[in-house]
């Protein structure tokens, strides 16, 4: 039996770019196994549980989990997950630099520069941007018109709550356009991404950008205080909220697009500290994408529980 639980190890994904690692660079990590005897039921027993818990907790072992949900869908996906909590925070991908179409995920990386822009005192939440023709793209709201102008708060709510587009639009205007705001994300650590021109990222592009704001890095708490209640509670909550299933708040923002799904949280209160999710998909769309995600969701939740333990 123990034979078989180690085995399980061994069904990292074959053909799928995976990385996994610390950002302890250069620690030791000693791993010490207690083997309890094998004179006894009992002494066995507890070697076939200390054997399923690594197990549970190895990283080959999300690595094949997430393979096959991934296979058995049909759909071409990347997945990024970014520890911020834990004793040693842990990152991992599964084609998590393969770039696929961003859809309104590039709203998150221009809520993200609006929100340290306000923290910073260059901009305020209040300011107004004004509409213009150019801005408009068919949405949620019917009140944009020339010479309608808008507090960066309300098209923040618009863009994080709705993923209106025309409130993006006018937001990556305010921030400078499309040039101002790919320099910008490339200087916060996105490598693939061409944001809202070509608008295509990764799930570690997205990834990155969530790790360094949850850490403080783009405003602190002032910008986290603005930007999180916008991404709290949308309209699409189909994915990893639905996946992570109310044990934590999920900040988070989507992209649909056709057969592109894709969602890139931050859950604030994972088992094992919060923890940055991100999963593109392509090739499914509508219910079929939002419940790979979710699934994906969940099987990183219970990969973070066993870690806590």
């Amino acid at each position: 039996m123990a034979a078989t639980v180690l085995a399980l190890v061994a069904l990292a994904a074959a053909g799928n770019e995976v990385h996994a690692g610390s950002r302890s660079q250069g620690r030791s990590l000693p791993l010490t196994l207690a083997i309890p005897s094998m004179t006894s039921p009992r002494g066995t027993q507890q070697l076939v549980q200390a054997l399923n818990e690594l197990v549970a907790r190895s990283p080959m072992t999300l690595t094949a989990a997430i393979e096959q949900l991934v296979q058995q869908s049909g759909a071409s996906a990347g997945v990024s997950l970014v520890e911020i909590g834990g004793a040693i925070p842990f990152e991992w991908s599964f084609n998590g630099d393969a770039v696929f179409t961003a859809a309104s995920t590039y709203k998150l990386a221009v809520l993200m520069m609006e929100a340290q822009n306000i923290a910073s005192g260059k901009t305020s939440a209040g300011g107004s941007v004004c509409f213009q023709d150019a801005d408009y793209e068919a949405g949620w709201y019917h009140d944009y018109e020339p010479g309608a102008c808008f507090t960066r708060t309300e098209l923040a709510r618009r863009a994080g709550q709705m993923s209106d587009n025309t409130a993006g639009h006018m937001l990556v205007r305010d921030v400078g356009g499309p040039d101002v705001l790919n320099a910008w994300a490339a200087s916060v650590g996105t490598k693939e991404s061409v944001f809202f021109t070509n608008n295509t990222t990764s799930a570690n592009d997205l990834a990155a950008l969530w790790a360094a704001e949850a850490r403080g890095s783009l405003g602190g708490t002032h910008a986290q205080s603005w930007l999180y209640p916008v991404l709290t509670g949308t309209k699409t909550e189909a994915g990893i909220p639905a996946g992570v299933a109310g044990r934590s708040v999920v900040v988070h923002k989507t992209g649909t697009l056709d057969r592109i799904d894709n969602d890139a949280a931050l859950v604030q209160s994972g088992p094992n500290g919060p923890y940055v999710l991100s999963v593109m998909t392509d090739g499914l769309g509508g219910s079929g994408g939002w419940a790979l995600i979710a699934s994906i969701a969940s099987t990183v939740w219970n990969f973070e529980f066993a870690r806590a333990g």
